[in-house]
């Protein structure tokens, strides 16, 4: 990799309409964590733009990459909320970003091998596997018009098949054949196809969104002590911190820059570290770099790291759009289920790809 200096931080305000763009990539998959777990869409919203601008004051504004919603993070956060609620299933992610801070330190002691020694594709691999499949059965319940157990029928089950089979079709098909910036928003375009068919079928109910007022505070939710949700969501932060360094690898190569170097994998894990958490205290999802911002940089060829700082700000301002929030609480539940049975199973793939990467004898 070519080792250049640290880019050069330059706020210009003829870069916000990139910026928006930015975060127009990152927007289908940022919301679907918080539809898919029961958390609120704007809340999130901004818990992305906070955690992006704290990223970039750890950082010192060298990393042109957004941080938002972590798909790793969808089952145990589905599992957590209806075992303890999400005040505590907050206090457990808050902990992931401890995870972080600690593993931030150790390699700032150690070296960025120590990754590899104490936590090896073996020990990876199959938890983000596990991750994968651990709720596959919801996705499909999901997907048959059923609620996220299988214990009740919410939609007829043709009706549902039609949503859910369209927007997984749509997502595939955009993800095989799209060009330009639509290849890099499958799951967006899954859920606009998904939810104009059901706006066409009649099925959607919009009483919320004409209730619901232009602009408000989002509904910001404080964490409670819970010794339970803490055991319980900290090990996922495994899965993540890995995905961290190859997203940290990926935009490197994109800019030809050795972030690994500086600011440092340890500063930039120390960035992640201080996001979730920021991010958990106000109820929003736990907050990571993301890979899908990184093929928009690539596309753009836009390296200047203040453009991430005006996606960061719009979605800050999204978030106190109430109706917005409104419009995507009513996307009936099997078009979230058709997605989910492809990213669950793309999770699971990643999964078993770490492990047939690094050579491991699968028996």
């Amino acid at each position: 990799m070519e080792t250049r200096s640290t880019p050069v931080y330059n706020f210009r305000l003829k870069d916000c309409f990139i910026g928006a763009q930015m975060l127009f990539v990152a927007f289908g998959s940022l919301v679907l964590v918080p539809l898919l777990t029961g958390l609120d869409s704007n809340v999130a919203l901004f818990a992305a733009g906070c955690a992006t601008l704290i990223f970039q004051l750890v950082t010192k504004g060298s990393v042109p990459i957004f941080l938002a919603s972590s798909f790793a993070f969808i089952a145990p956060i589905i599992f957590a909320v209806e075992a303890w609620g999400i005040p505590a299933t907050m206090c457990g992610l808050m902990s992931v970003g401890v995870v972080y801070a600690l593993l931030s330190a150790l390699i700032r002691l150690k070296g960025v091998a120590i990754i590899d020694r104490f936590l090896p594709p073996i020990v990876t691999g199959p938890v983000i596997m596990v991750i994968g499949l651990g709720l596959a059965p919801t996705a499909v319940f999901m997907a048959l018009g059923k609620t996220g157990d299988g214990s009740a029928t919410i939609m007829a089950q043709n009706q549902a098949l039609m949503l859910s089979m369209t927007a997984l079709a749509t997502t595939v098909l955009v993800s095989l054949f799209g060009r330009g910036i639509m290849k890099l928003i499958p799951i967006f375009s899954g859920i606009v196809v998904g939810y104009i068919t059901a706006i066409c079928m009649g099925v959607v109910d919009f009483s919320s969104v004409l209730n619901a007022p232009w602009f408000a505070v989002p509904a910001f939710t404080a964490p409670e002590w819970s010794w339970e949700a803490i055991i319980f969501l900290m090990p996922v932060a495994i899965a993540p911190a890995i995905e961290h360094v190859g997203d940290i690898l990926a935009i490197g190569s994109v800019t030809g820059r050795n972030y690994m170097q500086k600011p440092g994998i340890d500063r930039t894990l120390l960035g992640d570290a201080v996001a979730t958490v920021t991010a958990s205290a106000v109820g929003g999802p736990p907050c990571t770099t993301y890979s899908e911002v990184t093929g928009a940089v690539a596309l753009t060829r836009a390296f200047n790291p203040a453009i991430m700082t005006w996606a960061a700000v719009t979605a800050i301002i999204l978030a106190f759009v109430a109706k917005l929030g409104a419009v995507l609480s009513a996307i009936p539940s099997p078009v979230m289920g058709g997605i989910m049975v492809l990213l669950f199973g793309a999770i699971a793939v990643v999964g078993m790809n770490t492990l047939v990467r690094a050579g491991e004898d699968l028996m």
